[in-house]
């Protein structure tokens, strides 16, 4: 099985499906090197970008891509690019993150910094000409490049420990983890390069992000 990791990153999707399936032959690659101490034998990494043309040897049987969110240019061009480096009967996986958080009981708040924050990453990225893809429009995307049989996951992120659920409460407690370890670095640049913003600017603003994720009274989520 031929499996290829678009936008890899760190690589350790990549790593660790190959590690899980010792007979499959896992390609990543990115724009930038991938550096990583331990790498399976049937796993390597490329440097690439995803928008000039693809020219794989040899068709895929699986094409995984996660968080490209804003990194797109041309979603129906990717999509059309993906099947085109497919076997005949081959598997894509897209994981995304909508940009934009939620509640279901009004608890965020249209002025919330949350909010607010999300509303200024969508404008930068529209500002870099790689604006944020709706997530449910993508079954449409994939299937106008021929794919058939397109299904759609849909989970919540929740921001915290709010919810009741012990799944989601866990699934919360690491999330924030997450938010508030990476909000920074997934910001600063798209608030400081497309709006103009000072650092000062942007880390007041981020206390703001940060307090409002920690409120449990917020029954925010991202869905995924």
């Amino acid at each position: 099985m031929r499996v290829l990791d678009v936008g890899t990153g760190t690589g350790i999707w990549a790593i660790d499906f190959g590690e899980e399936h010792p007979d499959a032959e896992v390609i990543g690659f990115d724009l930038s090197p991938t550096m990583s101490d331990t790498v399976p034998p049937n796993v390597w990494f490329e440097v690439d970008d995803l928008d000039e043309d693809w020219n794989w040897s040899q068709p895929f049987d699986y094409i995984h891509s996660r968080f490209m969110n804003a990194s797109i240019a041309n979603w129906p061009a990717f999509a059309t690019k993906i099947f085109n480096n497919l076997t005949s009967g081959g598997y894509v996986e897209l994981v995304e993150l909508d940009l934009h958080a939620r509640s279901d009981d009004g608890t965020l708040k249209p002025d919330s910094a949350i909010t607010k924050c999300t509303r200024l990453l969508g404008e930068a990225a529209e500002i870099f000409g790689r604006p944020y893809q709706e997530v449910p429009p993508l079954v449409q995307v994939l299937q106008n490049a021929g794919f058939v049989d397109v299904k759609i996951h849909v989970h919540k992120w929740p921001t915290n420990t709010w919810p009741r659920d012990p799944k989601y409460k866990e699934l919360g407690m690491w999330a924030n983890d997450n938010f508030n370890d990476g909000f920074e670095s997934f910001a600063m640049a798209p608030l400081t390069r497309a709006h103009n913003w000072k650092r000062a600017e942007v880390q007041i603003l981020l206390m703001q992000v940060r307090k409002d994720l920690k409120n449990r009274s917020i029954h925010a989520y991202w869905p995924m």
